[in-house]
């Protein structure tokens, strides 16, 4: 019942960046829909962000969502017509502007299809789905972000002493997102202290790979899991393997974009270990320490 009630969760809010073509993000990361506000112009800032935004005593950038993912540009006549969704997620407040809301909808992740070819080089879509006989491109926000607000390249590499690292070193780790923004920091954090994994962009993939190597003696220690993932989600993956035999030793973290203590609790409902928001690299190996200390325990 925990699996199914998380998988229902999460629906899809629809929105036009053109007037053609339907995106969508998860409604998980949407704090709030409100229409056009004035804004604050933010010197020296990225050349998508509008401006800052105030509601409820909260200031947050506003970046237009059709310039970021190389649509045309918003323009000052028709800025009031538009509204503004508001996320919290990477533990940063940030407004999208877009040129409408269609509606939420109800959404089966495991029906979200990679994108198809002929959407050439547009980095920013992570799967496609149909409403309506619709075509929906579904946002990377955590892409988005990266590209408007670059991370500082030291949050990228943790600190540990050489002995940590040599506890680290032998275990079997698998690393699971279909950001490849999340990709990336995840790879970095651990190629920067020399800490072998393997990876995935996707949960029934990964499921595949831990049943593989728990049949030929050679299981996977630690998980690291993004929680949101069209098909197979991180909440769903967690269950899948802590009530498979062969895998339930496995050391779980999962990791979120949402700034949510309700996705941290749900994460240890479907038997993660650990749970965070991500990306702090010197959490995540920490989480990973402990997840040694556990096994060499049961060892």
């Amino acid at each position: 019942m925990i699996k199914s009630a998380t998988n229902q969760s999460q629906g899809m809010l629809l929105f036009q960046l053109t007037l053609n073509q339907s995106f969508a993000i998860g409604t998980l990361k949407v704090k709030e829909i409100v229409p056009y506000t004035p804004l604050t112009v933010i010197p020296h800032s990225h050349s998508t962000v509008l401006g800052a935004a105030t509601l409820r005593g909260q200031t947050f950038p506003v970046i237009d969502m059709a310039k970021a993912v190389g649509y045309r540009a918003l323009v000052k006549e028709e800025v009031k017509d538009c509204y503004i969704i508001i996320t919290d997620c990477q533990r940063k407040l940030v407004g999208f502007m877009v040129r409408g809301i269609n509606k939420i909808t109800e959404c089966n992740w495991h029906e979200i299809d990679a994108p198809p070819v002929s959407l050439g080089n547009n980095v920013f879509v992570t799967g496609v789905t149909t409403v309506e006989d619709n075509l929906v491109q579904l946002l990377d926000v955590e892409l988005l972000m990266s590209k408007i607000f670059p991370e500082d390249p030291s949050s990228l590499n943790p600190v540990l002493t050489d002995i940590e690292r040599e506890i680290l070193r032998p275990l079997k780790i698998l690393l699971v997102d279909d950001s490849s923004v999340a990709r990336r920091q995840l790879s970095q954090a651990l190629d920067s202290i020399s800490v072998p994994y393997f990876i995935s962009t996707n949960g029934k993939d990964a499921l595949s790979m831990m049943k593989h190597a728990a049949d030929n003696h050679d299981p996977f220690q630690i998980l690291v899991s993004d929680i949101e993932m069209p098909g197979l989600d991180g909440y769903e993956l967690a269950f899948e393997v802590k009530n498979t035999d062969k895998l339930k030793s496995i050391y779980i973290i999962l990791h979120t974009s949402l700034s949510s203590e309700i996705s941290v609790s749900q994460a240890h409902q479907v038997g993660a270990d650990e749970a965070l928001t991500k990306f702090e690299a010197n959490e995540l190996i920490h989480a990973m320490l402990r997840g040694a200390e556990r096994h060499a325990v049961i060892a």
